[in-house]
């Protein structure tokens, strides 16, 4: 009765939220890595991927709520329903270990940005990082998601902010713009540059996530008008999250192609800082800066609370989230203390992703296409179709984002 009167009684946008949460994941310091690098080396030839990108992860993200609305479970949920206990631990394995990757490249990303802004060691600001993300893990715990994703949604404007200053100081020309989004490559290096671009924005673990923020948010409506409500609204969460998401993505690349494009060391993100400081001045930098470090702080922390949705309903353990916040730490602060090139850590991470897309991609279209469980909300035919279709090419791509990284 509760659920039915604050559906029926709150305007749309009280029920927005869950959708920009799990769009941290498509802005995470592994995303700023990838663009930075791409626009450095090939310019505006691959802004067309970032477009791409956006528009499979919002059908993907868009069927991964849907899921958790009309059954009222989470995606690690319905599939470890439907597998055997062997299985599922496999199944987690996995998981586990795409989270730890996801979290590798949080982790680096705040740490970078921490010495970028106070010139703190690497591993101290992995530490740092680590500890910040547990304080907003604990305002979830406590305060509840609706605060949770009110934090969140704040540092997601902090990091559009960050990323976005430097294209009012030095507007790119329309031109290349325009060019950018005509879809070609040039070499080997641009295909692996945009099959990282894309696995940097279909991340495994916000799939997982989304289906129980939604779940979490609005309960398990009846089919009827409360369920369409709330399936309408949350196509128009996931369209403006992917719609942030994917401007600052590319603006990131924009900002790496205006005034990094041929510089040494323009592809790291250090690289990236110095240069956009030499070219548009220290404002520009330090916002740049506080992006990176919102971004690395809000994507850990997310990050962090899939991991544990993961376990839970896979596994059927609940860990609480701040011991679940170090499971993933340690292995990120292990590789700063060994002193790995943060920028390849980054990179790297991208390549452990990888391997976990599948996992992610095929229940969830298989599952929301299943109508014994959906009942009338299982896709359209031509939905499934597309979901087949970007299933098929980010898997393909991250094949051969494999070989190429493997063969270099």
């Amino acid at each position: 009765m509760a659920l039915r009167s604050e559906v029926s009684t709150r305007p749309g946008w009280y029920l927005l939220g869950p959708a920009f949460v799990a769009a941290i994941a498509y802005v995470d310091p592994g995303n700023v890595a990838a663009n930075v690098s791409a626009g450095a080396q090939f310019g505006f030839l691959l802004l067309w991927v970032i477009v791409v990108a956006n528009v499979m992860a919002g059908l993907v993200q868009y069927l991964s709520a849907k899921l958790g609305l009309v059954t009222g479970r989470s995606l690690p949920e319905v599939v470890g329903d439907h597998s055997r206990r062997p299985t599922r631990i496999a199944y987690w394995l996995q998981a586990e270990l795409v989270a730890m990757a996801t979290d590798l490249a949080e982790v680096v990303g705040g740490a970078i940005a921490l010495h970028l802004l106070f010139e703190l060691p690497l591993l101290l600001g992995g530490v740092i990082t680590g500890a910040v993300s547990m304080l907003l893990l604990a305002v979830q715990d406590r305060r509840g998601q609706r605060r949770f994703e009110l934090v969140i949604s704040g540092l997601l404007l902090i990091i559009a902010i960050g990323f976005l200053a430097s294209l009012f100081v030095a507007p790119p020309p329309a031109a290349e713009l325009a060019d950018g989004l005509v879809p070609r490559f040039q070499g080997a290096e641009s295909v692996l540059l945009a099959t990282a671009i894309l696995g940097a924005t279909i991340m495994p673990h916000a799939v997982y996530l989304h289906s129980g923020l939604s779940r979490d948010r609005h309960g398990r409506p009846p089919a009827g008008p409360q369920r369409r409500r709330l399936l309408r609204i949350t196509r128009w969460d996931v369209g403006l999250a992917m719609v942030v998401a994917g401007t600052v993505n590319a603006a990131m690349l924009v900002v790496a192609a205006t005034n990094l494009q041929g510089l040494v060391d323009g592809d790291s993100i250090e690289g990236a800082h110095a240069a956009v400081r030499d070219a548009l001045g220290p404002t520009i930098a330090l916002f740049f800066a506080i992006g990176l470090l919102a971004s690395g702080l809000a994507s850990t922390s997310v990050g962090a609370y899939a991991g544990a949705m993961v376990m839970q309903g896979l596994l059927r353990i609940s860990v609480p989230l701040l011991w679940r916040r170090l499971i993933t730490l340690i292995p990120a602060l292990v590789v700063l203390a060994i002193g790995v090139d943060p920028t390849r850590a980054l990179v790297l991470s991208q390549v452990v992703l990888s391997f976990g897309i599948p996992f992610a991609l095929v229940p969830v279209i298989r599952l929301t296409a299943d109508r014994a469980l959906m009942g009338a909300d299982a896709n359209h035919r031509l939905t499934s179709l597309l979901g087949w279709a970007i299933t098929a090419v980010v898997t393909l791509l991250n094949v051969v984002l494999i070989y190429l990284t493997v063969r270099g």
